[in-house]
């Protein structure tokens, strides 16, 4: 089927004022004003009401926590202290009380417009150790592209670290289990649905070897590398008296410096750090909204940009969010960034171009992310029929200014996965009571 997604509102991609051409699940023709499609099509989709975006990315995200948003025992607490009240309580986590987490995090990240997931799953209490499994049953039953990064903690209370006893595995473990789930689940290929990446979750939660082990697994089955890094003081002060060393200098002496390596965060890094990680291609996912709530700070993205290291976006965890909603994300990017380098210095494109191209390249993708002959058809279509949008004069800037959360349609691979605002073949209202019902362990 060649379908014609004709004559958009606007469109986020240079010479194709009249929309794209559809087939086999990629985009293979732009078209230009006044130009018509070079071959027949099998049908048209009027998008006159239609901003059409790429696919949004997202390159960071616990969706288990979910079941723990605005959770009184960790509100108005910064990170150390935030994860020290939750650990025991996400120590509750159950296969099926992850199972509905993922699947609320996926439909509300789709909703919002993403067509690509990254979630980064740490956490192990006893009898979920297939995490990853349900994870991916869950992506592919919706359609969804994602990256599972399969976290781990193996540095508990006992030895310095956060976490307890309860939620962390050996490292022995932690290391069958990562090469099981990349011979089972890794795909490399272009147009890939599932990938693995690993990924040890933090410098307080996690020892030197298991960060120099994970390294060489990824490099032997070519698999992008990801942690929390550089979110706080608080982690500065703990890599100095654990390791004698700043984060950054622990990521350099365990084998991390490479282009197949992003970070969550990365706030707190001083401008010669900033010119290592670009000179290196490590790239950093910016979480805005997080870095708000637990008051951690600023992400220095035009500098890291700058230096040459990818900038993407990501939600976080849906316990600092509170939500899963990445244009959300583009717009708290915007917001705060400008409080950082001034009104002129980011602008609603370059959010956008975080939120998609950026993020793509953290996970280590050239084939999504934009709007261009041979790539896939990940779309993300918005209407401008709200009220917040009336009267806004550039449909695009008017997305992130005005407040744009939630898609009109989304397509993946050339499928539709969102029409009407609504995910295809999904009982919303069912989810939802289904997911509250398992928050209520939680409680």
């Amino acid at each position: 089927m060649r379908i014609w997604l004709k004559d958009p509102l606007a469109i986020l991609a240079q010479k194709a004022e009249r929309g794209v051409v559809i087939e086999d699940g990629r985009i293979v023709e732009l078209i230009g004003a006044a130009s018509e499609p070079a071959a027949p099509v099998d049908s048209i989709f009027d998008a006159s009401r239609h901003v059409v975006l790429p696919g949004l990315v997202n390159a960071h995200h616990h969706f288990y926590q979910t079941l723990t948003r605005a959770h009184p025992a960790a509100i108005n607490r910064e990170l150390f202290d935030w994860l020290v009240a939750l650990y025991p309580i996400w120590a509750r986590l159950t296969p099926r009380r992850l199972r509905v987490a993922t699947r609320l995090a996926l439909v509300e990240l789709l909703l919002s417009g993403c067509t690509t997931a990254a979630d980064h799953h740490y956490l192990y209490p006893a009898g979920l150790e297939n995490a990853v499994d349900i994870e991916i049953e869950e992506a592919r039953a919706l359609g969804m592209r994602m990256t599972v990064c399969r976290g781990s903690m193996n540095r508990s209370q006992k030895d310095g670290g956060l976490p307890p006893d309860a939620v962390v595995q050996t490292t022995g473990a932690i290391l069958a289990d990562s090469e099981r789930v990349l011979k089972l689940f890794h795909d490399p290929a272009p147009g890939a649905q599932i990938r693995i990446a690993l990924a040890p979750c933090s410098p307080f939660s996690v020892d030197r070897e298991l960060m120099r082990e994970t390294a060489r697994l990824a490099e032997s089955h070519d698999c992008q590398l990801h942690t929390h890094l550089g979110e706080t003081r608080d982690e500065d002060r703990f890599c100095l008296e654990m390791y004698g060393m700043r984060p950054i200098d622990l990521l350099e002496e365990t084998g991390w410096m490479t282009s197949r390596v992003w970070l969550a965060h990365g706030v707190h890094f001083n401008p010669r750090e900033i010119r290592r990680l670009g000179a290196a291609g490590v790239g950093v996912c910016h979480c805005a909204a997080s870095n708000m709530v637990l008051a951690s700070g600023v992400c220095p993205t035009c500098d890291l940009e700058a230096a040459g290291s990818a900038v993407g976006l990501g939600v976080d965890g849906s316990a600092s969010n509170d939500s899963s909603n990445l244009m959300e994300a583009a717009r708290h990017a915007l917001m705060i960034g400008r409080t950082r380098y001034g009104a002129a210095k980011i602008t609603h494109l370059d959010v956008l171009r975080w939120a998609t191209e950026g993020s793509a390249r953290c996970l280590g993708r050239d084939d999504i992310g934009a709007i261009a002959p041979g790539l896939q058809a990940d779309l993300a279509l918005f209407t401008l029929d709200a009220p917040r949008f009336s009267g806004a004069h550039d449909p695009l800037a008017a997305l992130v200014l005005c407040g744009a959360h939630r898609a009109d349609r989304v397509m993946i691979g050339g499928q539709w996965r969102v029409v009407d605002g609504a995910p295809v073949g999904l009982d919303l209202a069912a989810l939802c009571a289904e997911h509250r019902d398992a928050a209520r362990a939680f409680a």
